[in-house]
């Protein structure tokens, strides 16, 4: 038969196997009813079967409070065995517990651990010893509850006339130990212990110690209420701990004094201007005044600690060496010729500015040039399609200046304050994202780059560009003031870089104090040279093979490039790169011996069928389609225009989620064919009761910009001439009713598209002629450029065959021919 226990004239059934709740920071006594919170998984579980059982469980505390999951080693052996008289689900899955305990319980051992504890136990019955003894402790306990009631307010004075109408020493025990302000410690001894008298004994002992505590404390409140001002009441706290302290013979000044101290400590190391030092000392001085638990402690608190963590004065630039931050540059970064030299180029001057500093006398500024223009640095920004380095290149720059490297990513940022920070009244205010980064850096003068600055947002909270102003304007960021801070910060020493794949998007103020460097997608064979000198050697490192254990020819490389990772960037050579080098590991665990060489021709078995394929040929195999070049924030990229006449009623269809401005152009385009029919020799009444459907496929992509409109032109002449365009020509530029060609932008960019994608002729408008400069010699060397002014001079071009000669710039880049 299992035990029984008797709460309430109820009887209940204690299994010999029970359920055990782990309770952090409270003991719960037999006879005492206890509300309890449920919040782990495994509990809820147990409280869930128990509610379908005898609605009885085990409660025993846990030795350590703040341990998450307890294991039987965790907890205490002696605990009570209660019911569970109400239960309430809160809306985030918790529980709400009403116990009362029936009798005390030991655990003898653990019968199973998992989904929850599950115990062995025996019910614990305290032995009795009634006799005069008993009655003395039991009047004892009595009194003394009775003189801890009125000097604890939590205690309401019911609680002294409920303990005088209890005559069982047993209950009168766990009454009190439940009522009275004791530790948890405290509790669990007492209800350890096997014998009642033992637990009188015990309960006389703690309650003497709270009521002398209690009653010392009233005495202290007492002395020190009356030397109090009205300037001591905001510290009344903390002069009854100093009171304690001398009651107790303790010495020493305690926590908040020695924060003090270590906060006056560190004020003489920083080197704050005036107006911050003397905010500093203010605010410590306020702080030495206050009461440690009072709120506003806390944030005058954290106040002083940013005040006095930010690096105000410490520069860490190396004396710069340009040749030595040439070689940095080389090392980390293949090509970027353009980019190289303009780095280099501000760091001679930024060089020999400062060694005709030093020489100086006095250091008298150089004749001429203010002291704050030669603390200014300019404002680099990187612009170029996704994975050509950028980020990359801004690190790159602080190895070579030997400057610290912080970065802060703007990318859907849409409130001010992340740039200027909060004020200091609200819960969990904090500077702002830029003040954040330069204490992360620890230094005055590092290279910060703000990244993805063509993806700011505006919201309601305010406009986070406008904020950058100050921030990047060199006439103002030596006294930027961040909000939490209220005082100013000298940035002006800060080398900032941004980067951006686009300037579209970038506000005309921010964009006008930045001086942009454009990095452009890379060529194949440039692509070849970074695959080879970086990202293969990385990718060998991370995979655990050695240098000489794979060998991956140029072929395959070239293959990646052209029918796998068509991009501007190289992110993409690098994950089909890496997908490559682990499976090549994953041979070499499986027992294969290297080196193992990779071709070309094992790209399909390790990479699966090419992504890419020539489409040029397949594209234009009729009349009416025509290759065009558009620029796009990833790069340049080639288009097909597709023209076809059919019955019906006369206009002009439009498809492939055109833009406004090219739908102009498309308009544009059919009106100077229509209006030069005999001149390009078709019959004029062609186009006469027709539909003419223009569409330009990928058609969930939308397209805009005038660039188009050549392409369009040159569709609809062939069209209307019936002779196909050359499946090796692409073109770009902007079409006016007369046929006149008006030059475009992201001439680079395009070209390089149509390298990519395997055109032979590229046909652009002459007055870009200039560009081609910029456009790299592999892809000059590899293309036929042909410079157009008029629409029949791209005709003659395109079609083939046609009498109007191709007019050619009588002198130009080395690579127009």
């Amino acid at each position: 038969m299992s035990p029984t226990a008797k709460v309430e004239e109820r009887t209940f059934e204690v299994p010999s196997l029970l359920p055990i709740l782990p309770l952090r920071g409270i003991v719960v006594f037999p006879m005492a009813i206890a509300p309890l919170a449920v919040g782990q998984a495994r509990s809820i579980r147990l409280v869930d079967d128990v509610m379908r059982t005898h609605r009885l469980l085990g409660l025993v505390a846990q030795k350590d409070p703040e341990q998450e999951t307890a294991g039987p080693d965790d907890l205490y052996r002696v605990g009570s065995v209660a019911t569970i008289h109400q239960l309430l689900r809160a809306p985030d899955g918790s529980l709400r517990l009403i116990v009362q305990g029936i009798e005390r319980i030991r655990v003898e051992g653990f019968a199973n651990t998992d989904p929850y504890l599950v115990a062995r136990i025996t019910v614990a019955h305290e032995a009795e010893s009634p006799g005069t003894e008993q009655e003395a402790l039991l009047l004892t306990v009595r009194g003394l509850f009775e003189r801890l009631v009125p000097v604890v307010p939590e205690l309401p004075e019911e609680l002294a006339d409920a303990a005088r109408r209890i005559g069982d020493p047993r209950q009168l025990v766990y009454f009190v130990a439940a009522n009275a302000p004791l530790s948890v410690g405290a509790r669990q001894e007492l209800i350890e212990k096997d014998a009642v008298g033992e637990q009188l004994h015990r309960l006389i002992d703690l309650l003497q110690h709270e009521i002398a505590v209690r009653e010392l404390q009233q005495k202290i409140t007492s002395d020190t209420a009356e030397q109090m001002t009205r300037a001591q009441r905001s510290y009344v706290l903390r002069e009854q701990i100093k009171a304690i302290q001398r009651e107790l013979g303790e010495t020493g000044g305690g926590g908040a004094e020695e924060e003090v101290t270590e906060l006056r400590r560190r004020l003489e190391k920083t080197a704050l201007s005036d107006e911050g030092r003397k905010e500093a000392e203010r605010e410590i001085g306020r702080l030495a005044q206050m009461a440690p638990g009072s709120p506003e402690y806390g944030m005058v608190q954290g106040y002083l600690d940013w005040l006095l963590s930010l690096p105000w004065n410490r520069p860490t630039g190396a004396p710069i060496d340009v040749a030595r931050a040439r070689a940095v540059l080389d090392e980390d970064h293949y090509d970027l010729e353009k980019i190289k030299e303009r780095l280099l180029d501000h760091l001679a001057v930024r060089k020999l500015r400062r060694d005709r500093e030093r020489r100086e006398e006095g250091g008298s500024e150089p004749a001429g040039i203010a002291a704050e223009e030669l603390a200014r640095e300019p404002i680099l920004c990187f612009v170029g399609p996704p994975g050509v380095g950028k980020t990359s290149l801004g690190q790159s720059i602080a190895r070579a200046m030997g400057r610290r490297f912080a970065r802060l990513s703007l990318g859907g940022v849409h409130d001010e304050s992340e740039i200027r920070g909060h004020r200091r009244t609200y819960i969990g205010a904090m500077p702002g994202r830029v003040i954040q980064a330069l204490r992360r850096a620890d230094a005055s003068d590092p290279v910060f780059m703000l990244d993805e600055v063509d993806k700011l947002g505006a919201g309601f909270q305010g406009d986070p560009a406008a904020a950058l102003l100050e921030v990047l304007d060199p006439a103002q960021n030596q006294s930027f003031v961040d909000t939490y801070l209220g005082l100013p910060f000298d940035l002006s020493r800060v080398l900032f870089i941004c980067t951006a794949n686009t300037i579209e998007t970038i506000p005309p103020p921010l964009l006008d104090r930045m001086e942009l460097l454009t990095l452009s997608a890379y060529t194949e064979e440039e692509k070849r040279h970074i695959a080879r000198r970086y990202l293969l050697p990385k990718q060998i490192h991370v995979s655990g093979l050695a240098s000489g254990e794979v060998e991956v020819s140029d072929g395959a490389i070239r293959g990646i490039v052209r029918d796998y990772t068509r991009e501007a960037g190289v992110r993409g050579l690098e994950r089909a790169l890496a997908s490559v080098i682990r499976k090549i590991a994953r041979r070499i665990s499986e027992g294969t011996v290297p080196p193992i060489r990779i071709d070309r021709a094992q790209l399909h078995e390790l990479l699966g069928p090419p992504r890419f394929h020539d489409e040029l040929t397949e594209r234009i195999d009729r009349p009416g389609i025509a290759t065009g070049l558009a620029w796009t924030p990833s790069g340049g990229e080639i288009l097909f225009v597709e023209a076809a006449l059919m019955p019906g009623r006369e206009g002009l269809v439009l498809t492939g989620m055109m833009g406004d401005v090219m739908r102009e152009s498309a308009q544009a385009a059919l009106s100077f064919v229509r209006s030069n029919a005999e001149r390009l020799g078709f019959d004029p009444r062609l186009f006469e009761g027709k539909i003419v459907h223009v569409h330009v496929p990928a058609g969930a992509i939308p397209k805009d910009g005038p660039s188009a409109g050549v392409a369009l032109m040159a569709a609809l002449a062939s069209l209307a001439l019936g002779k196909p365009i050359r499946n090796d020509v692409a073109m770009t530029g902007e079409i006016t009713l007369r046929g006149k060609i008006l030059p475009v932008g992201g001439i680079k960019e395009k070209v390089l598209a149509a390298h990519r994608a395997g055109v032979q002729t590229v046909i652009l408008p002459r007055a870009n002629a200039d560009a081609l400069e910029e456009v790299p010699d592999e892809a000059r060397r590899a293309l036929h450029f042909v410079l157009a002014d008029s629409a029949e001079e791209l005709l003659a071009a395109a079609l083939g065959g046609a009498e109007l000669p191709v007019e050619r710039p009588p002198e130009g880049p080395p690579a127009v021919h």
